[in-house]
Parts: structure tokens; sequence; C-alpha cells
């Protein structure tokens, strides 16, 4: 097909550039230009936060929805600069707010992502009718304001700073969304998992916006993923202390590292949530396949040693896990992610390393605690063989 015959040739060609293109088409970039966006919006600030905290050793990263219906976030990293002098590795926010490519930056098992995606600091402030970047360091606090991605004045100190941090807030642009009204309930349960998968971080939500007071929520989880598992048992309405199961482990030949927590509960229901870099693998993936490599590989490991019955005991039969209740994480310097929505984590390899790691693990707790993997194993293998 001709261009003459479609009327369509290079002079048709729209090409946009940076700011330009980021507001012409947003939901490239965020999603979408509803709720889901608005979200996203949050999730790459929030993101940015948490990994300059945890880059500094443990902190908190405190989140409010102000009456005027900005989001502010801070945190008490160790800040940065503006503009980093010269190749110090240190933080440029500057040019993170006005650039896509910003330099080097924390990669692999280092990052958490609290968005589905990352697409970058320079993105929110694009799609922002204001922002502004407020940094403490070297005893001097430093504000950078911008409209729509545009600096209204050079960065500048406006007084002494008592510690070190980061605070950015921003006004989504309603020019772009079609709301600009964040959810607290969609906001906190997403910071909610991101503590949990991130041992000792601390994250809060306030939200200033109900007339009739603000309400606030804070997360810090000293147990990490078992605490997780935990929490998970609670939502049941057992009533019953758990009794979790947890370990993790560092592996090379996945260049990451695992944390896992199980719980057998008294139902017939499997709950297995998997995470990759801190994002949920909600179609799971080889984590959380390796997962249950290795409960069953244990299991009638444990059965055929006890002389129990294991005719029907298959290591491939889906219900060996049935009435568990677990959470596997994994951090990757290469996360292979599948599919166009990136919920399945392809890495062959970890499939290979968790399993192996939960066969040993839950191994060495079966000859540790006799009594409870005797009343656990004989009850899979009453419920397998009464099927």
């Amino acid at each position: 097909m001709s261009g003459e015959g479609t009327g369509y040739d290079a002079a048709g060609i729209e090409v946009l550039e940076g700011r330009e293109a980021v507001r012409k088409r947003p939901g490239m970039w965020v999603g979408s230009t509803g709720e889901r966006g608005l979200h996203q919006m949050v999730f790459e600030v929030v993101g940015q936060a948490v990994n300059q905290v945890l880059a500094g050793g443990s902190g908190s990263v405190d989140v409010t929805l102000t009456p005027d219906g900005g989001v502010r976030v801070v945190d008490d990293g160790p800040g940065g600069p503006f503009q980093a002098a010269g190749d110090t590795g240190g933080l440029d926010l500057e040019a993170l707010l006005t650039s896509f490519h910003a330099g080097p930056e924390l990669s692999g098992r280092h990052i958490t992502d609290v968005g589905q995606f990352r697409a970058g600091l320079f993105v929110v402030n694009a799609l922002s009718s204001r922002l502004t970047a407020e940094v403490q360091c070297d005893e001097v606090r430093r504000v950078h304001e911008y409209a729509r991605g545009v600096e209204v004045a050079p960065p500048a100190a406006v007084g002494p700073a008592t510690g070190t941090g980061t605070t950015i807030t921003f006004w989504p642009d309603s020019e772009i969304f079609e709301t600009t009204l964040c959810s607290f309930a969609v906001l906190a349960e997403r910071f909610r998992q991101v503590a949990f998968l991130n041992r000792g971080l601390g994250i809060s939500l306030t939200d200033e916006r109900p007339a009739g007071g603000a309400r606030a929520v804070s997360f810090r989880f000293p147990e990490g993923v078992r605490d997780f598992v935990a929490a998970l048992d609670a939502e049941t309405g057992s009533g019953v202390q758990p009794d979790v199961i947890g370990f993790e482990r560092e592996d090379p030949r996945m260049a990451g590292t695992m944390e896992v927590a199980l719980l057998w509960t008294g139902s017939r229901q499997e709950r297995i949530v998997g995470f990759a870099n801190s994002r949920a693998s909600r179609e799971g993936g080889a984590h959380v396949d390796g997962f249950r490599d290795g409960v069953a590989a244990a299991v009638v490991a444990y059965a055929r040693e006890r002389g129990l019955p294991t005719a029907d005991l298959d290591p491939h039969d889906d219900r060996i896990c049935r009435s568990l209740t677990a959470v596997v994480s994994v951090k990757l310097d290469h996360p292979e992610f599948l599919g166009a929505t990136r919920g399945l984590l392809g890495n062959s390899e970890v499939r290979d390393c968790v399993g192996e790691a939960v066969r040993e693990h839950l191994g060495n707790w079966f000859e540790e605690e006799p009594e409870r993997a005797a009343g656990f194993v004989g009850r899979i293998v009453r419920c397998i063989h009464q099927d």
C-alpha cells in the first residue's frame, strides 16, 4: 500500500520527545488516565523513596494524602544533592526529575518494585500540575519547584537541615487524569505488602482529606514474610496462634535470594502467593513451582521413611500442597518475566534452587518436630487416599 493511496507520508508523522511525549500519551507511561494510573504515579515516587531508604540500610517512608489533592512522600534516607558533582554515584535528583536517562541506578535484587512497572520520577513530574522536591543533606535544606515538568526556579537553599532525607510533593494534573482522588485502601494494601517483603522497612500512610479528621496506618514487620503468612492466616479467623515455618537463603546459581514461609492450616484450601523483586507474580512461575516441588519431595520422602501408605502419593500431585498458606519471595539480579502483564516469573534456574532449599529446610524441620510432622504428613496421606 503506497503513501500516495492513503494520503499518508512522512509529513504526517508526529515526533514527540521528553515531557511532550509523556503528556500526549500518558497511558503509555502509567497504564491509564484513571485511578490505576493515578496510583502508579504514587507508586513511582514511593518506590524511589523505598529504594533510597533500603540502600542506606534501613529507615522509613511516610506518605500523606493532602486536603488539596496532593501527595507528599518523605523518606529518611541519605538524601543527595540536586546535581551530583562528578562521578560520585550519588543521587542526582534534578536529573531524575527532568530526564528519562538520569545515569546509573540501582538494579536487580537491590530494587523494590512498588508499582507494576518503572516509569521514573520524570514521568511523575511531567504529569503533575505542580511538583516540589526538597532534599536535606550536608546540613542544608534545598527546594526545587516544577509546573507540569518545567522548572519554576533553580534549586534554592531555604534553611538549615537537622537530618537527611528527601521529600517529594506532587499534585496529579487534572487536565490529564480522570480523577485525582487516590484510594486510601488500595495504597495501604500495597504499602503493607512492600513492608512485609522488606523486613524492617517502615511505611506509613496518612489521609488528611476526610472532613471528620485524618486517618492513618503504619507498617513495619520485623519477621518479614513470616509475619506475612501469619497475617494471611489471621484473615481466615482461626483465632489460633500460627506455627509458621520459614527460612531465607542466597543462591549464586540464581543470582539472588529467596525468603520463604509456610503454614499448614486446618482447611482444605491452598493459598500460595509469590513475589519477584517485591512485585506480585499473580500467575506464579518458577519460584512458586519450585516451592511446590520442594514441599512434595519432602512430604513423599518423609512418608516413605515412616512406612506410611504412599501408593497414591505422587510428587506431582497438587493435593500435597492443599491446606498450605505460603509466601515465596525471590529477589533476583536478572528477573525474567513472561507475558504482557509480567505476572509470571520465567527464570528456569530459580525453580531448581527454590525446590532444593524448600526440600532441605522442610526435611530438617520434619526431623526436629517429629510429632507435628507426623500429624501434617499423615493428614495429607489420608486426604489424598480418601479423594
